[in-house]
């Protein structure tokens, strides 16, 4: 419900009826403008009688929202937001962000290799699999907490905040602690009980689209990290389930401009696991930079042909450093840089 105060409405009467929607046990989240004051009301608003409130004099209009998320509802948010992870921004209209890395940590050696290379060719954040979500049980199933470890160094060395996937609850505190944007995985987008958990931290989250998830599901699962406090929440379109064989997934480039305009939460594009072909992976950035991405997961590697997990899909070093190239001169047409 979105509740319109009028213009010169007195500070005694708006925090009367803000003391009255919060003793219901609804939450209030103040939106502040120059000449007026709205309200977003957050929870069960059946339990408010609308013409009780449009009775009061101050009031100038009353919506009900009919989208089930409330938090990251563009009507109760204005504003894009802008993500700050470790010093670099995520959102807004000006900086595309560009996070390469790979699919698996491996070695320190192949980390900091591509570290090294990520951040020469333009990229800002380093991505990496330390715990690796397989569909085989007998696939590599990452390095774990020695994984993490790399990470912490290329950090140390290169200076680019880190990306993973967190997978399990047990391991929060460890992500909390190390990582500075906690990875949810299409998998887990609807395990409810660990997006419970990452709400209560302040650390952003990036949060994969479902296999199979329609976009309000997806922003339902947005709703319940930000329910829990934490605001601060990319989305992450990777491509979802369809008849299609050509490609591993069918990448949904038409979900930026119904994000952006439904939501205000910033949206990043992985081609790499989109598509599940490295050949294919340069084409679908640059569309995605056109639609309107706030920023690209790249999946990069020193030598794909030995990768130990998703080496068809992940760019050499060198063709990702051409990608940025391109992208850069996409994003001066649509009035942004990388």
């Amino acid at each position: 419900m979105i509740i319109s105060m009028k213009k010169g409405t007195p500070q005694t009467e708006i925090d009367k009826l803000v003391c009255f929607i919060e003793n219901k046990g609804l939450a209030v989240s103040l939106i502040l403008g120059t000449n007026y004051n709205v309200f977003g009301i957050v929870g069960d608003t059946t339990i408010l009688d609308e013409k009780s409130i449009r009775a009061n004099q101050y009031v100038d209009e009353v919506t009900r929202i009919a989208a089930p998320y409330k938090k990251a509802n563009r009507i109760f948010h204005p504003e894009d937001s802008v993500i700050d992870v470790s010093g670099v921004k995520v959102g807004g209209q000006e900086k595309i962000a560009v996070i390469g890395g790979p699919c698996s940590v491996e070695t320190q050696e192949q980390i900091l290799a591509i570290a090294k290379g990520v951040k020469e060719a333009g990229g800002v954040m380093l991505r990496g699999g330390a715990y690796k979500p397989r569909t085989s049980p007998y696939a590599f199933q990452g390095l774990e907490t020695v994984g993490i470890e790399y990470l912490c160094e290329a950090k140390k060395q290169y200076g680019l905040p880190i990306v993973s996937e967190l997978m399990s609850i047990d391991k929060l505190e460890e992500f909390d602690e190390y990582v500075d944007l906690i990875q949810i995985g299409a998998r887990n987008m609807q395990n409810f009980n660990l997006l419970k958990a990452v709400g209560t931290l302040t650390k952003p989250v990036l949060l994969k689209r479902g296999l199979s998830n329609t976009m309000e599901e997806w922003l339902m699962s947005a709703e319940y990290i930000m329910a829990g406090g934490n605001d601060n929440v990319i989305l992450c379109e990777r491509g979802i389930r369809t008849f299609e064989r050509y490609t591993r997934n069918t990448l949904d480039l038409s979900v930026i401009p119904l994000i952006k305009e439904k939501s205000h939460l910033p949206i990043v594009i992985d081609p790499s696991h989109a598509t599940g072909n490295w050949r294919l992976v340069e084409s679908m950035s640059l569309a995605a930079i056109a639609a309107g991405a706030d920023g690209l997961l790249i999946e990069v590697h020193n030598d794909p042909e030995h990768a130990w997990s998703d080496g068809a899909e992940s760019l050499t070093i060198e063709n990702f450093a051409t990608l940025i190239e391109k992208g850069r001169a996409i994003a001066h047409v649509v009035g942004r840089d990388i």
